[in-house]
């Protein structure tokens, strides 16, 4: 981290969490933070469900909500970023305040509930993107108050599909009522087929993502893994936030909402080398929570990911973390013997399960 960010990062911890992140995206946008561009090593060029990458290192879902700043994303470092969730309407989410800081835990909670500017707000941003080497993906959402919740992600798959790399249901974000729900046997193979039917008539079909919780048992894994190949998804990413507040330290523990950050790493690695144990590397897998490390990264991709994504550590780290782990995740390969990430892929599977 070069000075200036540390002061950058220490002078936006001083204000409002969600403040803060308006501010971080409106300084990317006027071009004050200085980018590295693409991270471009041969051992790290990998494919995603069809794919390529130039490195496995991702940006979640949840910081660029409204797809405002792919332009200067695309030029940090990341191997592929994923803006949103969008929803069919606007919608201005849950109140504030809604966003809170766990700093002695290296973490965050949110209960956001969905704010964006709606579909056609974020679709005409994405049509007007120049295509790179840097593949965009778009986080779907359904509205609070849709009376088919089912048929808000084909409907936003439909409208903004033909702008974007890859599209990701998202079902399991803590902070939109009963939706978790459709982490269900029959209500999720039921929203998957309109959603992939949706896929059929776009275009030019892309892959499509489904992002689950952590918070599931091993019957639910199992169910979802047998929806998953049966709707013939293209991945999993494991996992979104958790409800869970064991072992934190920070006093807006209590706060209601998804938990992410370092305490998640553990419990979402668990879930992905199930996962991947489940699927038998028929599925491609995105590992995300609590990555704040090279370390780490290389631990999702040995538990099973083909690739991982980042999100709250660059709360506490700054955007400079990107390139540093994936510089870091080619020396680790190099130091094991690895001459591409894919062959890593699952070869520390045991020790998560």
């Amino acid at each position: 981290m070069t000075p200036v960010e540390r002061l950058g990062l220490s002078l936006l911890h001083r204000i409002d969490p969600e403040r803060a992140h308006g501010l971080s995206l409106l300084a990317l946008r006027s071009g004050l933070v200085p980018l590295p561009g693409p991270i471009d090593l041969p051992r790290l060029h990998t494919t995603l469900a069809g794919l390529p990458l130039l490195n496995p290192v991702g940006l979640a879902a949840g910081y660029d909500k409204n797809a405002e700043a792919v332009a200067p994303l695309s030029r940090a470092g990341f191997g592929f970023i994923e803006v949103g969730a969008a929803t069919p309407l606007p919608q201005p989410g849950n109140d504030k305040p809604r966003l809170f800081r766990l700093s002695e835990d290296r973490a965050a909670i949110n209960r956001f509930g969905f704010n964006n500017q709606g579909m056609e707000a974020i679709g005409t941003r994405l049509s007007a993107r120049t295509r790179g080497q840097v593949p965009v993906g778009l986080n779907l959402g359904a509205n609070k108050t849709a009376q088919n919740r089912a048929a808000d992600f084909a409907t936003v798959l439909s409208h903004c599909g033909p702008h974007v790399d890859f599209a990701t249901v998202n079902v399991s974000s803590p902070n939109t009522e009963r939706l978790r729900d459709l982490q269900g046997r029959a209500a999720l193979l039921a929203l998957l087929e309109r959603v992939m039917e949706a896929r059929a008539a776009l275009p030019r079909p892309i892959p499509v993502f489904l992002k689950i919780a952590p918070d599931l048992t091993q019957t639910d894994l199992e169910d979802i893994v047998e929806v998953a190949l049966k709707s013939r998804i293209s991945g999993i990413i494991a996992t979104n936030t958790t409800i869970s507040r064991e072992g934190l330290k920070s006093s807006n523990q209590s706060e209601l909402g998804g938990l992410s950050g370092a305490p998640l790493f553990e419990k979402s690695t668990r879930v992905l080398a199930q996962l991947s144990h489940l699927t038998h590397g028929l599925l491609p897998l995105i590992g995300v929570g609590g990555v704040s490390s090279a370390e780490e990264a290389y631990q999702k991709i040995r538990a099973g990911a083909s690739a991982v994504q980042l999100y709250t550590a660059m709360v506490y780290q700054g955007l400079s973390m990107v390139p540093q782990i994936a510089r870091g995740m080619d020396a680790l390969l190099a130091r094991d013997g690895f001459a591409n990430v894919s062959f890593a892929v699952g070869t520390g599977r045991s020790a998560w399960l």
